[in-house]
């Protein structure tokens, strides 16, 4: 069994992006994945699913029958009444205006039973300057929450400034299919740093379907190429020292850059880094208030390297 810390560390955090790289699935695998990880003995694990809006109405499609509600009829009817709707994260690849609407008849739509139960409950746009991020925070309703993704490089300071003082939230890419997608660590410490520093909350995406920062190909071609990649373990232990200890840039760096798995400890009311320790409770409030979530194409990957670890 994990202990409390482990638990407390990864709970919710995965947002399935099974339909984007290097996955790339198609929505009706993207969808029978979702349902049955929400299914699954680690479930607890799985948050959000996300789509782009453009393709909402193929959501609709393919997981109608997966979805909570009266007339599912598939082999997951026997869970369907016990489940809550599913939660979508609809990434804004459309006009803003235009997305809305689309998010809105999604909405409606499977708002009732029959249609299965689902809502859009988070947004996420691309900031192309912090003069955009406060335009659309006027038109996003206050019911959804919106993630804006800020450059993987460069001063990320005034896309954050832009963030502060309410609900929207920030979103970094961590990785991709090239190694000149992954930012630095300097970069990805700033990012976190000036997160808290603005006191605005935020997600990962891309590149962090493995705990630990390491070696690995970046797709699941044979000939795939490889690169470093940063580890999910490593950058929300470092987003929790930062939140509650105020941790320096300098021990921030040195934590995203660790790849000993011998420097991490959980047991039930600490997580430990070396010599650093951080209690249960206030990684609990550094998940439910500051590092929210991680988009990844894989569930199962996590999974199976957290068993590896001995930590799952």
């Amino acid at each position: 069994m994990p202990t409390r810390a482990l638990t407390t560390l990864v709970t919710s955090l995965f947002d399935y992006a099974g339909l984007f790289p290097p996955a790339g699935l198609d929505m009706a695998k993207t969808c029978e994945n979702y349902a049955r990880a929400r299914m699954g003995t680690h479930a607890w694990m799985l948050g959000r699913i996300v789509c782009p809006v453009s393709r909402l109405h193929h959501l609709s499609e393919a997981a109608a029958v997966l979805m909570p509600g009266t007339y599912a009829t598939s082999g997951y009817r026997e869970h369907a009444d016990i489940l809550e709707p599913w939660s979508i994260s609809a990434v804004c690849d459309v006009p803003l205006e235009e997305a809305l609407e689309l998010i809105d008849a999604f909405d409606e739509h499977h708002g009732v039973e029959e249609h299965g139960l689902a809502r859009v409950d988070a947004i996420e746009l691309k900031a192309k300057d912090p003069g955009f991020i406060d335009e659309a925070i006027e038109q996003i309703p206050d019911d959804m929450t919106p993630f804006f993704e800020v450059p993987s490089e460069g001063d990320c300071r005034g896309f954050i400034a832009a963030l502060a003082g309410g609900e929207a939230c920030a979103k970094i890419r961590c990785g991709g299919v090239t190694p000149e997608a992954f930012p630095s660590s300097e970069h990805l410490a700033d990012f976190v740093l000036a997160c808290h520093g603005a006191g605005v909350a935020f997600k990962a995406t891309a590149g962090l379907h493995h705990p630990l920062r390491a070696e690995q190909r970046l797709t699941y071609e044979p000939n795939s190429p490889c690169s470093t990649m940063h580890g999910f373990v490593n950058l929300f232990l470092a987003a929790a020292f930062v939140r509650t200890k105020e941790a320096s840039r300098e021990m921030v760096i040195e934590l995203l850059e660790e790849q000993d798995a011998s420097q991490f400890g959980f047991e039930d009311a600490t997580a430990r880094w070396r010599r650093q320790e951080l209690d249960a409770v206030d990684l609990a409030r550094t998940r439910e208030t500051f590092a929210l979530s991680i988009g990844s194409c894989s569930v199962d990957e996590p999974v199976a390297d957290l068993q590896t670890l001995g930590w799952l």
